[in-house]
């Protein structure tokens, strides 16, 4: 295991978990993401004797739960970290899990160099960011966001909470992704259009000039520029329907060490200075809608209004 692996490792095992000798922890993962979850449970290993390593194989799908036994074993865990090809952030798992009492965090679809640059961050920092854009949002009926490619769209947030992802996970019950940085609200309604130009997935980082548009009324998307995009999402859709098109998210990047895109949207969406708008499940994040999907795509240099005030955004 390389060193910078294993100080990342600690980083997580140690300040953003900060897990306890007489505590208990699971890892899951994947044979994708392994060596990842190895130098986790290596990490964790050195603080308790009470670590676990489990592992199955990757979920086709963003937000697909995981077999009975793993979210079994996350809910019985005081701490639990995923890191996993596809994202168990909004799975009924990962809440059964922090609903029992477990902290934790997930990394969907980290990679070495994602893990190593991304722990390598002042988690400080990024609770002051945090916290800041919370001041500025957290009492807005409305939230509109532009940008020059085109962004034009008005959130309605209602009576949802905004949350904060910090990465300092130390209350049981607790959650975060890691790594960490945003602010973010799963909005009662949303009308407009946006236009991701930084990353999304199935493509990651976008190139010089590539833009996926999206057309969203009264809380759906109605309209999909891309083939590839619009594909998982009514892939998704034959099996919930209209849930699949749901606006599901508002975030606010706030880590001021990521300074620029790298095609992780795990990374990019924390990125201070950017906003990421997600389609799918929120139920994990105060939503209403449980989907087996929940895509992100980054927008860059936008501006936030909230209640017609524009905010000013963490940058690094």
């Amino acid at each position: 295991m390389s060193s910078e692996l294993a100080d990342a490792a600690e980083t997580a095992v140690e300040q953003c978990l900060c897990v306890a000798p007489d505590e208990s922890v699971v890892v899951v993962t994947d044979e994708k993401r392994e060596r990842i979850g190895e130098a986790l449970y290596e990490a964790a290993s050195a603080v308790t004797a009470d670590a676990t390593i489990l592992r199955y194989p990757p979920a086709d799908q963003h937000g697909t739960e995981p077999p009975a036994p793993v979210g079994a074993a996350m809910a019985e865990s005081d701490v639990f970290l995923a890191p996993t090809t596809k994202s168990l952030s909004h799975t009924r798992a990962r809440g059964a899990a922090c609903d029992a009492g477990a902290r934790g965090a997930t990394l969907p679809g980290i990679t070495e160099d994602v893990f190593t640059t991304g722990l390598d961050a002042d988690y400080a920092a990024i609770d002051d960011a945090c916290d800041e854009v919370l001041a500025r949002v957290v009492d807005a009926d409305e939230v509109r966001v532009t940008s020059p490619a085109g962004t034009d769209i008005t959130f309605g947030i209602g009576d949802r909470e905004w949350l904060a992802d910090t990465g300092m996970v130390h209350e049981p019950g607790d959650f975060s992704n890691l790594p960490a940085g945003e602010v973010f609200v799963a909005p009662e309604t949303a009308t407009g259009t946006y236009v991701v130009d930084g990353t999304m997935m199935p493509h990651g980082l976008l190139g010089k000039g590539k833009e996926l548009v999206f057309e969203v009324e009264d809380g759906f998307v109605t309209s999909v520029s891309d083939e590839a995009v619009r594909e998982e999402i009514e892939t998704a859709a034959e099996s919930v329907g209209d849930a699949a098109f749901n606006l599901a998210e508002l975030g606010i990047g706030t880590n001021v060490g990521v300074d620029e895109l790298v095609g992780s949207v795990l990374l990019d969406e924390k990125a201070g200075g950017t906003v990421h708008i997600a389609i799918g499940d929120n139920a994990g994040i105060g939503g209403e809608t449980d989907a087996p999907i929940h895509l992100d795509g980054i927008l860059r240099n936008p501006t936030v209004y909230a209640d017609g005030e524009a905010i000013k955004l963490p940058s690094a």
